[in-house]
This record gives structure tokens, sequence and C-alpha cells, in this order.
């Protein structure tokens, strides 16, 4: 094979790494900020404004083409291949995270805008213009694909992030190496260094990929400042769960899910009104809640014939099994025969029709990001409403009812927009704050004035006051939340970052 063929091998491996890197960066930074459209979009625009500082000053090199490229693959091979244990550290130990996240982003964004000028010069003597920039262009759009499709689908759910930039950035390496044998007649010098350079990048890479998981251990415990006991990379989300005295806290993709110290009083409090102003409901929907936690609620109604839980991630509902306490806290309630598990996205379920259930109790993490803010959208709730017998109820959770207050009644309007009438109330939970729900039905009603006996938050006093909104909580307007404006997604980031 030619050097030129090789060549563009390279540029599809180039184009590869490159938007790894980015997409690793962009990942980590809504992971551990949050604010996931906004940090993805700053990340983004960062890198392809480095890319343009990258190629711009790739105009200044005259000379020793050949041996810069192979330095630069070096260059990146180091920065985006250690770029996630980086920012891992980074996040735990450096005050001004932001910095070091652009600036990390800015420096391999510079240094991959110059490998594509640097290739297509030295390929020059080889191909016609036309050809070469067709043949470069092709292969660098065929890699962003491959990077593109490989990160969400198999890349994260298989190796995690850390090992992901550190095998890309083995490949960088690689890239570099091979170099000093592919232009070896056009490096000026002698290319003993740079192959000694390389061979020790290649090994600390190495060894960082084999002690992978020990690093992420150490710096997921920096993150979390607690023991973590069990983790989990699925292919829709990271799985943590930490233990602290007084019980274990789930976090989903960083945020605190429930802490197994007063999770009854947020389960309590989602699963029983709709129940009870149901009357004795046979059939019951719920959606999200993989904990199964919400299940055991409802399967404590004697009139409950049946319950479908749908939760898109198999590996959470199969998380009781995998870790025992959990399956405890919800004594058992997937096991229950009474119980049918549906993996699948609730939307795109509710689109089929089947027999309509009495009560449907809606227990998704908090829309942070698009994927979630579609579950809270007013398409959302006119699907639900199809699946409903004409008198059933609807609880959901609504996010915080005074930290996110236009996030809350965005939930509520959107739903009232949909058809629903909504009665909203809020429910004192120690892990989160006051914590914000709203019960529903096509017809108006009356809030549940008795609660079942036994529970460990509910009675008939506090039923009645979690219906009672002070003064900090009353109603305010906001838009509806649609499919093409997902604004809730926007109340809800901003309403946080002013916490932050």
């Amino acid at each position: 094979m030619g050097r030129a063929p090789l060549l563009f091998i390279n540029v599809f491996i180039i184009a590869t790494c490159g938007l790894i890197y980015e997409l690793v960066a962009g990942t980590l930074a809504s992971y551990l900020l949050g604010n996931s459209v906004m940090q993805f979009s700053t990340c983004i625009g960062v890198y392809l404004f480095a890319l343009g500082i990258g190629a711009w000053l790739s105009g200044f090199l005259d000379r020793s083409l050949a041996r810069i490229f192979v330095e630069v693959e070096l260059a990146v091979a180091v920065l985006g291949g250690f770029s996630a244990p980086a920012l891992f550290l980074s996040f735990a130990k450096v005050a001004h995270f932001h910095v070091v996240l652009y600036g990390l982003v800015l420096a391999i964004g510079t240094l991959v805008g110059l490998e594509l000028p640097l290739l297509m010069r030295i390929l020059r003597e080889n191909l016609d213009f036309k050809d070469l920039v067709a043949r470069v262009l092709t292969f660098d759009y065929i890699g962003a694909l491959a990077a593109s499709l490989a990160f969400p689908l198999l890349l994260v759910p298989s190796l995690g992030l850390v090992r992901t930039s550190l095998m890309f950035g083995f490949f960088n390496c690689v890239v570099g190496l091979w170099g000093t044998w592919i232009l070896k007649s056009s490096i000026e010098g002698s290319v003993f260094f740079l192959r000694v350079r390389g061979a020790v990048v290649l090994l600390l890479l190495s060894v960082a990929f084999i002690k992978a998981d020990a690093f992420t251990t150490y710096s997921e415990d920096l993150v979390y400042n607690a023991p973590i006991v069990y983790t989990e990379t699925t292919p829709y989300q990271r799985i943590v769960i930490t233990n602290q005295r007084g019980g274990f806290q789930l976090f989903l993709d960083r945020n605190l899910q429930f802490n197994s110290f007063d999770e009854y009083r947020y389960h309590e409090a989602l699963a029983h009104p709709p129940i009870l102003v149901a009357g004795d409901p046979r059939r019951i929907l719920v959606l999200g809640g993989g904990d199964g936690l919400a299940v055991r609620e409802v399967l404590r109604h004697t009139s409950v014939e049946s319950v479908t839980l749908v939760d898109l991630d198999p590996r959470m509902t199969a998380l009781p099994d995998s870790f025992p306490p959990l399956k405890e806290l919800n004594e058992a309630a997937l096991d229950d025969e009474r119980v049918e598990i549906i993996n699948a996205d609730a939307m795109i379920w509710l689109e089929t029709k089947r027999e309509p259930f009495d009560v449907a109790i809606i227990d998704f993490p908090d829309p942070n990001n698009f994927s979630l803010g579609k579950l809270y959208t007013r398409r959302f709730y006119q699907l639900l409403r199809k699946q409903l017998t004409p008198e059933a109820a609807v609880s959901i959770q609504c996010t915080s009812a005074i930290h996110s207050r236009r996030s809350y009644w965005c939930i509520i309007n959107t739903m009232r927009a949909a058809g629903f009438h909504v009665r909203p109330y809020h429910v004192p939970v120690p892990s989160f704050g006051d914590w914000g729900f709203a019960l529903a039905r096509l017809e108006p009603f009356e809030a549940p004035k008795t609660s079942p006996p036994n529970l460990r938050y509910l009675n008939d006093e506090t039923l009645a006051a979690i219906f009672v909104l002070s003064n900090d909580l009353r109603e305010m307007e906001t838009e509806v939340n649609r499919l093409d404006n997902q604004i809730l997604l926007q109340y809800y980031e901003n309403d946080w970052i002013k916490l932050n």
C-alpha cells in the first residue's frame, strides 16, 4: 500500500479521535455541572473555534511539516487521552473548573485543527489538489460519523468516559508513531527520540487504561463526598449508589434520586393520592420509577390487580437484583406477580393504544435535558390521556416547588393545556427540600381527605396539609412546554443555576 492511502486512514482516525474528545468533554461537563444544553453548546462552540485557530496557525508553518505532524499527534494523544481523568480530578480539586474545562477543549481543538492542514500539505506531493481535498474531507466526515454513532451506542456503555478518552489517545499516539515510518523520508533529522516519546506515551496510556476503574472510583469518591458502594454505566446513564450514616443514596448522572432514609415521604406522597381519588383502581400504570419504590406503595392497596411499570433502562429495573439493599427497601415489589416490567421509551410506548388504566403515576427524573424534557410536554400528556379511563387519576413529581418554582408551575400549566384538571401539592423531603407534585384528573375533583392506615408519613392531617400552598409557592404564569420549544428545560436550568 502506498503512502497516500495510509495517510488517508490517518485522516479517518484523526477525525474520529478529535470528535470523541469533544464528546467526552461535553458529556463530562454536563454530568458534573448539570445544565446540559449550555455545557454541550459551549463546549462544541469552543472546540469549533479552536479548530479554526489551529487551521490558521498551520499557515505559519513552512518547514519540517512531517516532524511537526508527529509532534502534534503525540501532544493530542496526551491531552485528549488524559482529558477525562484530568476533568474528573479538576472538578473535585480545582476551584475554577470552567477554566480547566474550556482551556482543555481549546488546546485539544487547536491541535486537532493543525492536523488536517498539515496532512493535506504533506499529501499534495502525491495527489492533485481537487482529489486531495475531496478525499481528505470524505475521510474526515466519515470519521466524524463513526465517532458520533460509536460514542453513545458502544464506547460509553462498554468502556465508560475515562477508558474511552484513554483508548482514543492510544489511537492518536499510534498514528504519530506510524507516521515516523510512513513519513520517514520527509522527517528531517533522527526519528529515534520521536519513537521513544511515542513509546512512553503509549505505556502511560496503557497503564492508565488498566487502572481506569480504580481511578474512576477514587475520583467519584471525591465528587460525591461519600463512600461509593455500587456503580454501573448503562447505555442510558451512570448509576452510582453511595452509603452514609442512616442509609444509602441513588444517583443517576450525578442527580440524587432518593435517600433511603427519607424516600418514604416522597413515594407515599406520589403514589397514594391518585389511588385515593380514583376509588378502588385495578389497573395501575407507573412511568419511570425503575427502583420499584413507587410500586411498593401501590401494592399496599388491595384493589390493585395489575401494575405496568415502564422504564427505559433495563439495568435500572434489574438494580434490586444487583444491589440487595434496594430489594429490601422496595420490599421485592418488582418480583410481585401483579407487576409487569416494560423497558421502553415511555413516550413511544404511549403511542400504542391498550386497555385503559385507572391510575397513572409519573416518576421521571427532573427535566434537565431534552430527552427528559419531552416527557413533560403537552404532547406527552395528550398521549397519556388516551391510555386512561374517564375516572382515572394521575400523579406526577414536578421538581422543587420552591427552588424551581417556574418549572413547577410550567409542568402544572402544561398538564392543564393538555386537558387535565390539576391540584398542586408539596411535601417536605429532608434530602431534597420542599418538593412539588401534581394530582390530576380529566374532570373537576376534590383533594383526598382520608389517608390509608399505617403509613410512615401520611395521615389524615398531613394529607390535607400537603394541598395547602404557602404564599411563596403560589401559582404563577408560564409558557406551556411543547416539543418544539422545550421551555421547561430553560426554566429548570435558569432556576437551578441561581443556586449553584
